[in-house]
């Protein structure tokens, strides 16, 4: 038994989390069912190997651009009785091209999963959150909504608009209790980033030349991400509203870090 100080916050009683199906989302559903919550994982797949059947956990298959999946959503939601209640989006869809390579469909693919889903969760948990008086949001965005990066053209504009979206809505429910904040992650060993590699004519130089970036050496992984989305949901974040906390490694902090394989730098 270990003697180390440990310090801890409330969480919200159940808790609603899109993309539950893969990368960071599956990551959410498996720390909040550790910690007690009733999950509800929302995706256009099915559950994951470890959340199925998983004790305290439903999930709903549907796409998150219609809003029938979120009536289901909350449905499976009121049926528990939960008095808090936390939303996590986390459902994205990213294309690794320039913008001449991308289609008219490829865009609306993009936007509907990226911001109409994240739009329509945040619609169908605000009244139930409005009623309780308290509530919280943790829109996933991305530090490509505030930094360019090459190929993600689409990808960076609807992160940019979940950003900008979650922060209007924390300012319209802030006097009803509803707290909603950003979470910005840089590259993770998750889905999206995953993809990003394998697109790569060379994986294996693109990760690590990507790995050689980060100040620590390594790219984060999807769970320390995913405690960063806990913390943002939980009572320890209560002061937080309408911030954007980057959980990047660091790896924004500097235009340019310097790893000494470059040489002197005086």
């Amino acid at each position: 038994m270990s003697n180390s100080p440990a310090l801890s916050f409330a969480l919200p009683e159940a808790v609603i989390v899109s993309g539950a199906s893969s990368g960071l989302g599956d990551e959410i559903c498996q720390m909040l069912l550790s910690c007690g919550v009733a999950t509800i994982g929302v995706d256009i797949a099915g559950p994951t190997h470890s959340l199925e059947g998983a004790n305290g956990y439903t999930h709903i298959v549907g796409d998150v651009s219609e809003e029938n999946t979120w009536k289901s959503a909350i449905q499976a939601l009121t049926a528990g009785g939960h008095r808090s209640i936390g939303l996590v989006t986390s459902a994205a869809m990213l294309d690794v091209a320039t913008l001449l390579d991308v289609s008219k469909k490829d865009i609306e693919r993009s936007m509907n999963v990226n911001v109409i889903g994240t739009a329509l969760a945040m619609k169908a948990v605000l009244p139930l959150m409005i009623d309780a008086g308290k509530g919280a949001i943790v829109a996933v965005a991305s530090i490509a909504a505030s930094f360019a990066e090459q190929q993600l053209g689409v990808y960076a504009a609807s992160k940019g608009a979940v950003r900008q979206l979650a922060r209007t809505v924390a300012m319209d429910h802030a006097r009803q209790g509803v707290r909603v904040n950003v979470l910005s992650p840089g590259p993770m060993m998750a889905g999206l980033f995953k993809r990003h590699l394998e697109s790569a004519a060379d994986s294996q130089r693109f990760f690590d030349t990507r790995s050689a970036r980060q100040p620590n050496g390594r790219i984060p992984e999807a769970r320390e991400v995913a405690s960063a989305a806990l913390f943002l949901l939980s009572e320890g974040a209560i002061a937080l509203n309408g911030a954007d906390v980057t959980a990047d490694g660091g790896l924004t902090a500097s235009f340019d870090f310097r790893t000494g394989a470059e040489g002197a730098s005086i």
